[in-house]
């Protein structure tokens, strides 16, 4: 039978918080500040608890919380970022809006974030060059995993460099006792709608411990204010959260650690069901993820898709195209081959529906329509073997050579 089910579904999310959701909207209207309102220092208070971070301070998305801690270093022409080619565009996007180079590294094969010892040697090579001042690195968490920080952090403390954690997708995930938007020297993520903590629109936030660097965002958030907005010390952008989107974060955050354990309650049903016939995601010993997506490897993966589609379940693919082989970085130079782990994962690679409220009848639907779909392929594979198998026996009996 066929079904039809949301990809990500906040339908279900927002029936159960409707009367939360509606009393803090309400609350905004009647007091008119819709932009930097009460709600934005409650939320920031909250935040800043919940991931043990000195400071949080809420911005307008995700991307400006990436170009928010690249400026707070003054990163600009000439200098190098360290980031990964295997993530949303938006993270090498942040570091060429500065004018500054993103510098891509291969990732591990497991994981899919990037891969410490070819950091390691992206830097040496970039210092050996000379053409590029190394300035930073920016891992991303991807799918809701955190990269290898104890190994990035060495690599950094050993060049100098800054690490801003690209944590737009792994909120609520830990590292050892760590919270993610704790790992980096700042650190940035995204509450865009599909995120695991998301509002209903974009907003994002950045996180530091660092008070210099915090007074410096804060001015950079609203058009480099100094004593007040009126009074620019330095150019900024127009970064503000509104403050209809933070008392919605308010109320989901109520319901987040529950949503949280929910989805690794699915992950480890999907990992049971599925993990004979697809590669499922390998979670290191001593991280957790927040399970933004359930990303799965075939050689099979586009006669998988086509099965799951026809029955009425969404298929998704991160990503097709890694960013060191998008037209918008073809001047960098980068070629098919280059980084050749990313390259064979974004051609094995799809996501699975990944959300607290999905049916867990769900992942047993697709363990069947997996299994028939492996099924005909190894029934056409022996057809075909068994064909072959006759053409060479005629050909020998008609005198002809044997391959």
């Amino acid at each position: 039978m066929v079904i039809n089910i949301p990809f990500i579904d906040l339908q279900t999310q927002y029936e159960r918080l409707k009367p939360q959701i509606a009393a803090g909207i309400d609350r905004v209207l009647h007091h008119g500040a819709y932009v930097m309102g009460p709600e934005i220092a409650e939320l920031e208070s909250r935040l800043s608890d919940y991931c043990n971070v000195k400071h949080a301070i809420t911005c307008s998305s995700g991307t400006d919380a990436l170009l928010l801690g690249l400026m707070a270093w003054d990163v600009g022409p000439g200098d190098a970022v360290f980031t990964t080619p295997f993530t949303f565009f938006a993270t090498a996007e942040a570091i060429a809006l500065l004018g500054a180079t993103p510098v891509f590294v291969d990732i591990d094969s497991r994981t899919f974030n990037i891969d410490p010892d070819r950091l390691e040697e992206a830097v040496q090579r970039v210092k050996q060059s000379g053409d590029l001042n190394p300035r930073g690195i920016l891992p991303v968490n991807l799918f809701g995993l955190p990269a290898d920080y104890r190994e990035i952090d060495r690599i950094a403390k050993e060049h100098a460099l800054f690490v801003l954690e690209d944590a737009a997708q792994s909120f609520g995930a830990k590292y050892g006792n760590q919270a993610s938007c704790s790992l980096g020297e700042i650190s940035a993520t995204s509450f865009f709608p599909a995120k695991p903590l998301g509002c209903y629109g974009d907003g994002g936030a950045v996180f530091t411990d660092d008070d210099a660097l915090a007074e410096k965002i804060l001015s950079l958030r609203i058009h480099g204010m100094g004593q007040n907005k009126y009074d620019n010390v330095r150019i900024g952008l127009n970064a503000r959260m509104d403050s209809i989107q933070a008392a919605v974060l308010l109320a989901k955050l109520e319901i987040f650690d529950d949503e949280l354990g929910k989805r690794r309650r699915l992950a480890g049903v999907y990992d049971q069901c599925l993990k004979d016939l697809v590669e499922t995601p390998y979670i290191p010993g001593g991280m957790s993820s927040a399970w933004a997506q359930f990303s799965v490897l075939s050689d099979h993966r586009e006669a998988m898709i086509e099965a799951i589609e026809e029955q009425g379940i969404p298929v998704q693919v991160y990503y097709r195209v890694p960013c060191h082989l998008s037209k918008a970085f073809a001047h960098l130079g980068y070629k098919p081959g280059d980084l050749p782990v990313t390259e064979e994962v974004s051609l094995r690679i799809f996501s699975l529906p990944m959300h607290p409220y999905l049916d867990f009848r769900v992942a047993t639907k697709i363990t069947s329509i997996l299994h028939n779909v492996l099924l005909r392929i190894s029934g056409e594979a022996w057809r075909a073997k068994m064909s072959m198998r006759e053409t060479v026996s005629n050909a020998g009996k008609a005198g002809y050579p044997i391959p």
